[in-house]
Parts: structure tokens; C-alpha cells; sequence
């Protein structure tokens, strides 16, 4: 039973580490994105929030709504520091 467990978790490393290498573009983006956020202030992201999301970006935007598996691994890789820093800010409940 013991080694079933670690079969299991050692699969699930080695499945994360080629999923993490399968994008080096989007790690790099997402890397770019956590920072952003990270490094911004409440008021500098409601007033981003507002503004028209430039050229490269929509492009980004529109490759994930059309490749679910990047958009997954982009996902997983923002979702948890994006959301940490809207609840500091308020922008969610």
C-alpha cells in the first residue's frame, strides 16, 4: 500500500515537471504576471483594471482561450498569488 503511495507522488512529480518545461514562454509570462502583481499597489491595479489592455496582450489573451492545456498550466501558475493580492486589495470578497 506504502509503495503505491509513493509510486503515485513520484508520477505526479515527474508529470509536473514535464508539464512545467512543455511552455518556457509561458513560464516566463507568468513569472512576469505574479510580479506585476506582487510589486503593485492596490491603486495601481484598480486604475490597470480600467485601462484598454494593450496589442500583445489580447493577442496572449486570445492563444489561451484557444489552447485549454496552456491556459490550465497559466492558470495553475497565476491563479494563487493573483487572487491573494484582489483579496488584499478587495477586489474580491
Amino acid at each position: 500500500m506504502r509503495r503505491s503511495y509513493l509510486f503515485a507522488l513520484a508520477f505526479a512529480l515527474l508529470f509536473a515537471g514535464v508539464a512545467g518545461a512543455q511552455y518556457p514562454v509561458l513560464d516566463m509570462l507568468a513569472d512576469k504576471v505574479i510580479q506585476k502583481y506582487e510589486q503593485s499597489t492596490c491603486e495601481q491595479l484598480w486604475q490597470q483594471k480600467s485601462a484598454p489592455k494593450p496589442p500583445m496582450e489580447q493577442e496572449m489573451i486570445q492563444t489561451l482561450r484557444n489552447q485549454p492545456q496552456m491556459r490550465l498550466a497559466f492558470i495553475n501558475r497565476v491563479a494563487a498569488p493573483i487572487a491573494n493580492k484582489m483579496f488584499e486589495c478587495g477586489m474580491i470578497p
